[in-house]
C-alpha cells in the first residue's frame, strides 16, 4: 500500500491525514484520524455533462458504520445498516451546506462526496467528515474554490482556555445539556464564515461573536494545512466549459424583458408579477428556438439579472422588494389553541405570507423515542417533526415522503426549543410537536419555532420562556457595501447571500443555523445580524405574549395523566415480579402504563383514575412496615403456633398464638379460621430476615372474647 501522512495539532490533539491507494478509483480521497476516530472521504465527478439539468448536481452522503464503534446494529432480524439515521441526514446537510457555495453553480457535471465513519471514539466524527470532504475535493481534479476548515467550539461551564472556549470537545457535552453554555459547529475560509450550527442556553450575541473569532483562527490553521498538502500531491483541476448564451437571446431579453423587470420585482409583497414575467420570457425563448431542449443559459440570464437588481437596489437605494425597511418584520398573527378540544395543544403563527400550524401531543415515558446510534442507545422525550407539503408553495408534488430538508428544519426547531423545556422531574411527559407548513414565503422553520412555542404553552407545558426565530438575509457587494435584511422572504431568500436563522428568548439565543450562497461572510457582519435579529425576535415574542402570557395552568383533559412515585431500587424486582408477572397484573387491573427507571422512579400514565389505582397498588406492595403500624389483613394460613396474615399482595406477617387474645388460647383453630379479616398491630420487624411479627390483642383487645 502506498501511503503519505501529514499531521497538525488542533484543539490539543493530533489530526492525521493519510493518502493511500485504498480508494484509488475515486478522483480524490483521504482518511482523517483524530484520536481514534477515523473518517474516509471520497470525491468523484461524472465524466460527461448532464444535459438539460438546469442546476448544479451535488450529492453529499455521510455514511454511518456500526462496526466503527464495535456494535452490531439493527433488530433481531435486520443486522446491516438501513436508511440513514436522522443524525446522518443532519451531518450530510452540514457538509453539503459548507461545500456547495464554493462550486461554480454553472457546472453541469454531477459531483458526489461520500464520507464514511471507519472508527469512532469520543471525538466528533462530523467535524472530521467536513474537513475530510474539503481535503478530498482539494487534492482531486474537481474544480472547487476550497479549502474550508471546520471546528466545534463551545463554552463549557467556564472550563479551559481563553474566555472558557474549548475546541473540538467531545459530543458528550452536547448530550449533557447542563454542561455547556453554547456549542457551535463553525466552517469557513479566508477569515470568513460560511456555515454555522449552534445550540445555546440563552447565550449573548457578543459571546457568540467572540467564539466565531476564536473558531476562525483555528480554521485558518486547517486551511494552511490543506493548502500545503494540495501543493504537494494535488491533481490538476479539470477545465469545465461554461454555458454560453446566444447574443440573439441577450438582445431579445434587453428589448422585451429588462425594461419590465424592476417594476415586476418591486410590485409588492408577493412574487406573482416577477414569476409571470419569468414565464413570459420562457415562452418567448422557446418560440424563438423551437428546436432546442435546454434553455438553461436563458434561464440564468433572467435569474442573474433579477439578482443584480435586488442587490443594487438594496445596497444603493435602501430598497426591498416588498417595500419594507431593512429591519422591519412582516405582519404577525398568533393564535394559541381554539382549533379542537381533542388536541392536547395547538398554535397557529403567521409572519407575512408564511403560515404554520403546530400541534402538541403528550404521552408517557413509554412513548419516548429510542435512538440506536453508532455508540449508544438514547431516549428522546421531546420530538419536533416538520412537514412541508407541496401546496405550501402552491405546487404539485409528491406527498408523504420525508426529505432531508424536512428532517433538517424539524431538528433546528427541536434544538431551539430544547433549551427551555422543563426537566423530567418537573414535567415527566413525552412531548411531540408536529409543525405543518401551510403557506411558505420565507423561513417556515423559524415560523415553526413560534407556532410550536404557542402549542407548548397552550398544552400547559411549563417552558422556562417562549422562543421565537427569525431569518436574517444579506445583500453583499463588498465588506463595506452591504445591507442586512430582517425577516427575508421569497426573492430575498433565493437571491440573497446568506440565510442566517437565529432563534431565542428575550434573554438570549438558543439556536443558530447559517449558510451562504457566497464563499463566506465576515464575522463583523454576522455580529451585526445577530444584534439586528434580537430586535425582531423581541417584537415576535411580544406578539406571542399578547396572545398567551404564560403556559396554561392545566394540561388538556384529553392528555393522559402522569403520576410519579419513588421506590427503593431494591424494590424494583418486587414490583415487576418473576417474569414480569406482578407488573403485568397491575397494568391489566388498572389500565395504566407503568415505566420504572433504574433509580426507582416510577411513572404511571393513563386516564380515568388508572394512574391512581396503580399507584395505590405499588405503594401497598412496597410499603415498609414499622413497629406500631395498625392495619387489617386476611388470615391466609393457620398453624399450631399461630396464624399468618396477608398484609398486601406480597407481604405476610405472623401472629403468634400468644398474641391472638388477652386470654390463654389452647388451639389456634379454636378462634381463627382462614379467610377471616382481623385487625393487627406491628410489634416487631426483622428486616434482614424479612419477617414481621403482629399482634391482634394489641390492635383490639376485645376482638376475641373468652367464652
Amino acid at each position: 500500500m502506498q501511503k503519505r501522512e501529514y499531521t497538525i495539532e488542533v484543539g490539543g490533539k493530533t489530526l492525521t491525514a493519510s493518502f493511500t491507494d485504498l480508494a484509488e478509483q475515486a478522483h480524490g480521497s483521504v482518511m482523517l484520524k483524530y484520536g481514534e476516530t477515523i473518517v474516509l472521504a471520497t470525491a468523484c465527478m461524472s465524466k460527461d455533462r448532464q444535459e438539460g439539468l438546469g442546476f448544479f448536481n451535488l450529492t453529499v452522503d455521510y455514511m454511518e458504520r456500526f462496526y466503527a464503534s464495535g456494535k452490531i446494529s439493527g433488530s433481531r432480524f435486520v443486522k446491516r445498516e438501513g436508511k440513514p439515521s436522522e443524525d446522518a441526514i443532519l451531518a450530510s446537510r452540514v457538509i453539503d451546506r459548507t461545500l456547495r457555495p464554493l462550486f461554480d453553480q454553472n457546472i453541469r457535471h454531477a459531483v458526489q462526496v461520500i464520507t464514511t465513519v471507519i472508527s469512532l471514539d469520543d471525538n466528533d466524527s462530523v467535524i472530521l467528515a467536513i474537513n475530510a470532504a474539503s481535503l478530498a475535493l482539494l487534492v482531486s481534479n474537481i474544480p472547487w474554490a476550497g479549502p474550508i476548515g471546520a471546528v466545534r467550539i463551545g463554552k463549557y461551564n467556564g472550563e479551559n482556555s481563553e474566555k472558557g472556549f474549548r475546541i473540538n470537545a467531545s459530543p458528550k457535552f452536547r448530550e449533557e445539556g447542563s454542561q455547556y453554555e453554547f456549542d457551535l459547529t463553525v466552517c469557513g475560509k479566508g477569515g470568513k464564515i460560511n456555515m454555522i450550527e449552534a445550540s445555546a442556553r440563552e447565550a449573548k450575541e457578543e459571546d457568540l461573536e467572540d467564539a466565531l473569532e476564536k473558531a476562525s483562527a483555528e480554521i485558518a490553521k486547517l486551511e494552511n494545512f490543506q493548502k500545503k498538502i494540495a501543493a504537494e500531491i494535488g491533481k490538476e483541476k479539470r477545465v469545465i466549459e461554461k454555458e454560453k448564451i446566444d447574443e440573439e437571446s441577450v438582445k431579445l431579453f434587453k428589448k422585451n424583458i429588462l425594461p419590465e423587470m424592476k417594476g415586476a420585482i418591486f410590485s409588492g409583497p408577493g412574487k406573482r408579477e416577477i414569476d409571470e414575467l419569468h414565464s413570459t420570457w420562457n415562452k418567448m425563448v422557446k418560440e424563438k428556438y423551437p428546436e432546442r431542449e435546454d434553455f438553461a443559459p436563458e434561464d440564468h440570464l433572467f435569474d442573474d439579472t433579477e439578482n443584480e437588481i435586488l442587490h443594487q437596489s438594496a445596497v444603493k437605494e435602501n430598497k426591498r422588494a416588498d417595500g419594507r425597511a431593512m429591519d422591519e418584520v412582516r405582519d404577525l398573527y398568533a393564535k394559541a389553541g381554539g382549533l379542537s378540544s381533542i388536541l392536547h395543544g395547538s398554535g397557529i403563527f403567521y409572519r407575512g405570507g408564511t403560515h404554520v400550524l403546530s400541534v402538541l401531543t403528550l404521552g408517557g415515558p413509554e412513548d419516548r423515542h429510542m435512538v440506536d446510534g453508532m455508540t449508544d442507545k438514547t431516549e428522546k422525550r421531546f420530538m419536533h417533526h416538520y412537514n412541508f407539503p407541496p401546496y405550501s408553495g402552491g405546487e404539485v408534488g409528491r406527498a408523504g415522503f420525508t426529505n432531508r430538508r424536512e428532517v433538517g428544519h424539524g431538528a433546528l426547531v427541536e434544538k431551539a426549543l430544547s433549551m427551555v423545556l422543563p426537566s423530567p422531574s418537573e414535567f415527566p411527559y413525552t412531548m411531540r410537536v408536529v409543525s405543518e407548513s401551510m403557506a411558505s414565503n420565507g423561513s417556515t422553520s423559524q415560523a415553526s419555532i413560534c407556532a410550536a412555542t404557542l402549542a407548548l404553552m397552550d398544552g400547559g407545558v411549563p417552558i422556562k420562556a417562549p422562543v421565537a426565530g427569525v431569518a436574517m438575509g444579506l445583500m453583499y457587494l463588498s465588506d463595506d457595501e452591504y445591507k442586512i435584511l430582517t425577516d427575508i422572504q421569497g426573492p430575498e431568500d433565493h437571491h440573497g447571500d446568506m440565510d442566517f436563522k437565529v432563534a431565542g428568548t428575550k434573554q438570549g439565543i438558543t439556536a443558530i443555523q447559517f449558510d451562504v450562497k457566497v464563499e463566506g461572510v465576515p464575522i463583523k457582519i454576522l455580529g451585526e445580524a445577530m444584534r439586528q435579529s434580537k430586535n425582531a425576535r423581541i417584537s415576535i415574542l411580544d406578539k406571542i405574549h399578547t396572545e398567551i402570557s404564560a403556559p396554561r395552568r392545566d394540561i388538556s383533559p384529553n392528555a393522559p395523566k402522569i403520576l410519579m412515585i419513588k421506590i427503593k431500587p431494591d424494590q424494583i424486582g418486587m414490583v415487576i415480579g418473576s417474569g414480569g408477572k406482578i407488573i403485568k397484573e397491575i397494568k391489566e387491573k388498572t389500565g395504566a402504563e407503568i415505566t420504572i427507571e433504574d433509580d426507582g422512579t416510577v411513572y404511571l400514565t393513563g386516564k380515568a383514575g388508572s394512574p391512581e389505582k396503580a399507584r395505590d397498588i405499588i405503594e401497598e406492595i412496597t410499603h415498609e412496615y414499622a413497629v406500631g403500624d395498625m392495619l387489617q389483613g386476611e388470615i391466609v394460613k393457620v398453624a399450631e403456633f399461630g396464624a399468618f396474615v396477608r398484609l398486601n399482595a406480597s407481604t405476610d406477617g405472623m401472629v403468634h398464638i400468644s398474641e391472638l387474645a388477652p386470654f390463654r388460647v389452647e388451639r389456634v383453630s379454636d378462634i381463627i379460621k382462614e379467610g377471616m379479616i382481623v385487625p393487627v398491630k406491628v410489634i416487631k420487624v426483622d428486616a434482614e430476615r424479612g419477617k414481621i411479627s403482629l399482634s391482634i390483642k394489641e390492635a383490639d383487645k376485645d376482638f376475641f372474647r373468652k367464652t
